[in-house]
């Protein structure tokens, strides 16, 4: 099967990474229109509940974000003057660059095709 998947995003990086895992005589090309290294953005946030997903889907794209993301527990609200502060929610995050390149080297070491600058 030969797959092509328009935008380098972490949906469509992670999409084919788990394909050419599942699939490794696929040929799987993510065409993407920036140059490498390039994106938009701030940063991404994932529950504790998708890493443990992420975990399950792949071991070790799962083990290289968790490396570089930051973790906490307590979400703090200020109203009024007032902190309440939420604990047990559990949230990790990072920058979207570190992301995709994350997912980028995990879906190159399993074969799959980048290609930059793509209009």
């Amino acid at each position: 099967m030969k797959i092509a998947c328009i935008g380098g995003g972490p949906a469509s990086l992670y999409f084919s990474l788990l394909a050419k895992k599942s699939h490794p005589d696929w040929d799987v090309t993510v065409y993407e229109q920036n140059p490498d290294n390039v994106t938009w953005g701030f940063g991404v946030v994932f529950s504790d509940e998708t890493m443990e997903n992420f975990k399950d889907a792949d071991y070790e794209t799962y083990k290289a974000i968790t490396d570089s993301f930051v973790h906490w527990d307590d979400i703090d609200v200020f109203h009024k003057g007032q902190k309440i502060t939420s604990s047990g929610h559990g949230f990790a995050g990072m920058q979207r660059l570190k992301l995709l390149q994350i997912l980028e080297a995990r879906a190159k070491e399993l074969g799959v095709t980048m290609v930059h600058d793509v209009i």
